[in-house]
């Protein structure tokens, strides 16, 4: 009645965020679920930090909750990257973990991306925990209570629903809608969702198909990764969720957007930390997602958009902001994006 969900969080250098996601996390109402928690590197304690809030000495505040120090200790299970490697583990305890409050702990040696961290989390989520269910959550995120119940209830109901997500709201806004599942266009690939920045008042309460869910909360049919397989690592770091997404519809299944799952997304608080590295990787993968998934006439459409509204836009907030050193990023995404197409295009063939 209550499939197992494995709930996968990657941290990069935000334990503040990441302790209160996990905070929201513990007190849900969904039964049966594990928690991985994915470090990718960081170098501001957040290993400590977050074991710190494990036991009780941090008292995570939130508008959201209030603190629960009753189910404090959690207790945390530590891997290193290597270990994980290494097949089923068979030297630390990861049974009956929802008998009491377990973290598990992957330690990285380094920043791997978005999407090679995650998989690291789900390779050892499939290995090890047999989950029905992954649930990818951002770290800056907060999970309502019931978030978890209506996508698996939807899931369970309809066996096509590949990958789902519930309503998206901003954290700092009052109930303001980020995204309600995402529709692409086709020739432009540019995202957009219904709703969005919108007051939520249940308006949208009814499920939809949709081309995307963001990566910041996705629920996951576990057969999915064998039949589509994993986050494509090369992406390092936007784009990854379109691309899985994209990949999971062409095989069959779809992609939905659910009523009554609501979670609060702080929204790209990594990327606002290095924005000239988000503006390359934006330009880069927005190339690569177009020239995967687009037919001849959509590459075409989209190649003149690139050059002839994408770049002159872009160039244009770049020297409005006093951002000149930003040209050269632009000119750096634009040639990573075009000249590695081959090898992209290569890789999708091979999907």
């Amino acid at each position: 009645m209550n499939p197992k969900v494995s709930i996968i969080i990657l941290n990069w250098n935000g334990w503040k965020d990441t302790v209160e996601c996990l905070e929201s996390l513990y007190q849900i109402t969904y039964p049966n679920y594990d928690v991985i928690a994915v470090d990718n590197g960081s170098e501001d304690e957040s290993i400590e930090k977050i074991k710190e809030c494990c036991e009780g000495k941090i008292e995570v505040k939130s508008k959201f909750f209030i603190y629960n120090p009753r189910n404090k200790p959690i207790n945390v299970i530590e891997y290193t990257k290597e270990e994980t490697e290494i097949g089923e583990i068979q030297e630390k305890s990861i049974t009956n973990l929802t008998s009491n409050p377990t973290l598990i702990v992957i330690k990285n040696d380094k920043n791997y991306g978005f999407p090679e961290g995650n998989n690291i989390g789900i390779n050892f989520a499939l290995k090890n925990l047999k989950p029905d269910y992954l649930f990818l959550l951002n770290n800056d995120t907060v999970v309502n209570k019931s978030s978890i119940e209506p996508l698996i209830a939807a899931m369970e109901e309809d066996k096509k629903i590949g990958i789902a997500g519930g309503t998206l709201c901003y954290y700092d806004g009052t109930n303001l809608i980020q995204s309600t599942g995402i529709y692409l266009n086709k020739y432009t690939k540019n995202g957009y969702s219904k709703g969005h920045g919108e007051i939520d008042v249940g308006q949208f309460n009814s499920k939809r198909d949709v081309d995307f869910i963001s990566g910041a909360a996705m629920m996951i049919k576990r057969n999915i990764f064998e039949d589509v397989g994993l986050l494509y690592n090369n992406f390092f770091f936007l784009c990854e969720d379109v691309d899985f997404c994209l990949r999971t519809k062409k095989i069959g299944f779809k992609v939905m957007f659910i009523p009554n799952s609501k979670i609060y997304h702080k929204d790209q608080r990594s990327s606002i930390k290095i924005e000239k590295t988000t503006l390359f990787y934006s330009l880069r993968n927005k190339i690569w997602l177009a020239y995967m998934h687009g037919s001849f006439i959509e590459k075409i459409f989209f190649t003149l958009y690139y050059f002839f509204y994408t770049i002159p836009v872009t160039t244009a907030w770049s020297l409005i902001r006093v951002r000149k050193n930003y040209l050269l990023t632009i000119i750096k995404g634009t040639f990573c994006g075009f000249f590695k197409i081959k090898k992209i295009v290569r890789y999708s063939k091979d999907l």
